[in-house]
């Protein structure tokens, strides 16, 4: 064969080759269910930190038959709970999606807004209003899961659940079939008129069945000797917080049962709150038989108890690390119902997070690493700044997701320069040790500070509800009120590097340390489910998970 006549073969087979492969991805069947799990303030290193005591069936099964990347990234700050499901869903950002916050403040009263609270609508057997009233009305942009049910005329069944009202809504988008979360007054899963007059028969059953009551009622032990938990600190260290009314932060905790009587929430900060949702997200399964219609059907699913864990007893901790194990076994059990009632090629199931979780204070003290309160002081010492400067108080709403937000309407009612209340608080606080940038949020385009972490703020910045001036901390440093235990908010690795897992109907098995981000997620679905984009996207589908 002549040199021209094998170019010209390999060319052939190369064309031949791109051909099958797309026909291959067109013709992939649509799973009959999408099953989205986000895993609150799961951090990306807890699938490997753990993995020897993980069994085969839950988070070992995803990374050995699904497809994992290494490498995504949340491309915005801050890093909390409403941005992290919101974006996910939407394929946005902040800046777009409009969801700046799990609250924000309102620039001109100076009141709290909480991201989903809607006075216009009623809760549905809610103990409460302020447990009830809630709905998607501040969410700008479509999510995948409306994008699902405009491409079926909304003959898909689209559903969110969580122990969390804005983790079950935002997901679920502006038309879902429904969206339920945990009442702590009463222990059961509601609702609110914007979705239905009164709770399904299938909601009713589940609640009269008091699982709550059940999981909790031996109270929790680690599911291994405590010896075995080699990869977290000692089970009573003074940088974790107490779990209701145990008198000291370690195993076992009988006092549960007790607790729960009086106060439901409580199940919230254990492995059990993870295992209720599950519970109440094959309810719902059934209850509308998802996975067995028509039409493709959308499970969103938030996992929350693993985030209140985390922020009572901190990522190192035995207490997050048995949450984990126990998440496993329940991840194994939802997908042998899932094998058994919608058929194990018949869905598709996603895996991610919303933010991770920086480490606990006293133990990176512990451990000789930076950390400190970045905030500790900070809003009375900038007040007072102000009124040596302007001889005016209160020119500061507050600082809310590491923003400060001026009184705008006290700076005109007396005749002040915006800019010069501005510069003031930027020249003290690009003094201070503890901050390592301080930007006004209307010029940070053109601001010196170093990208990815540019990009980050821009996304972030709502300029309708954010605040005026974004802190980014050094490394390490917490806010005030986390002095035990932890939380997140920062663009920091740990705060900003989630899981992502695809795994069922037409996903390959593999696995991708390129770069990706958190909204990437939404287009891949939409190139999967053969829909159009949510209105706000910026995120590109990932190639490598279609096949191409």
């Amino acid at each position: 064969m002549s040199g021209k006549i094998k170019i010209l073969f390999f060319v052939f087979l190369s064309v031949f080759s791109m051909k099958a492969q797309r026909n291959q991805s067109s013709t992939t069947p649509k799973p009959k269910l999408v099953v989205g799990i986000v895993v609150d303030q799961m951090r990306w290193d807890f699938l490997y930190r753990y993995e020897s005591k993980y069994g085969n069936g839950g988070f070992r099964r995803l990374l050995s038959q699904g497809y994992s990347f290494s490498n995504v990234m949340i491309d915005y700050v801050p890093t909390v709970t409403a941005l992290g499901h919101t974006s996910i869903y939407t394929g946005s950002v902040p800046s777009i999606h409009g969801i700046a916050g799990n609250d924000w403040t309102d620039r001109e009263t100076g009141k709290n807004v909480y991201c989903t609270t809607d006075a216009s609508v009623k809760g549905i057997s809610a103990s409460s209003e302020k447990i009830g009233a809630h709905s998607p009305h501040n969410l700008w942009s479509t999510t995948i899961t409306d994008q699902l049910g405009m491409a079926t005329n909304f003959r898909s069944k689209v559903v969110g659940v969580s122990l969390k009202d804005r983790a079950s809504i935002l997901p679920a988008g502006h038309n879902p079939t429904g969206a339920f979360w945990f009442d702590e007054g009463t222990g059961n899963f509601v609702t609110s008129s914007y979705y239905m007059n009164e709770l399904p028969q299938w909601l009713k059953n589940f609640n009269a069945q008091n699982w709550g009551e059940k999981l909790v009622a031996n109270g929790w032990t680690t599911s291994l000797p405590l010896s075995q938990y080699t990869e977290s600190t000692a089970d009573d260290v003074p940088w974790e917080q107490l779990l209701g009314s145990a008198k000291t932060p370690t195993f076992p905790y009988h006092n549960l049962a007790a607790d729960y009587a009086t106060k439901k929430g409580i199940i919230r900060t254990t492995p059990f709150g993870n295992s209720l949702t599950l519970k109440v997200a094959e309810a719902a399964l059934d209850g509308y038989h998802m996975g067995r219609n028509a039409e493709t059907d959308f499970l969103a699913i938030n996992i929350a108890s693993t985030d209140y864990v985390g922020h009572s007893f901190g990522p190192n901790s035995i207490e997050v690390q048995d949450t984990y194990l126990k998440l496993d076994k329940d991840l194994e059990q939802f997908f042998n119902m899932l094998d058994k009632k919608v058929g194990k090629d018949n869905y598709l199931v996603f895996l991610s997070a919303d933010h991770g979780a920086a480490n606990a204070l006293g133990y990176m003290q512990a451990n000789k690493m930076l950390t400190g309160l970045f905030d500790e002081g900070l809003q009375k010492n900038l007040e007072e700044e102000l009124k040596v400067k302007f001889s005016q108080e209160k020119l500061i709403w507050g600082i809310d997701n590491y923003q400060i937000y001026l009184n705008h309407k006290l700076i005109r009612e007396n005749n002040l320069d915006v800019e010069a209340v501005k510069q003031q608080l930027l020249s003290y606080l690009n003094k201070d040790p503890r901050v390592l940038y301080a930007v006004d949020l209307a010029k940070v385009g053109s601001s010196a500070i170093s990208e990815p972490l540019k990009s980050r703020i821009i996304n972030g910045y709502n300029w309708q509800r954010s605040g005026d001036i974004q802190i980014i901390s050094h490394d390490g440093m917490l806010p005030n009120y986390a002095k035990k235990g932890t939380t997140h908010s920062v663009w920091n690795s740990y705060d900003a590097h989630i899981p992502l897992i695809f795994m069922g109907t037409g996903i390959k098995k593999g696995a991708s340390a390129k770069a990706y981000h958190m909204t990437d997620i939404a287009p891949t679905l939409a190139q999967i489910l053969k829909i159009e984009n949510p209105s706000g996207n910026i995120g590109n589908p990932i190639t490598e998970v279609l096949g191409e």
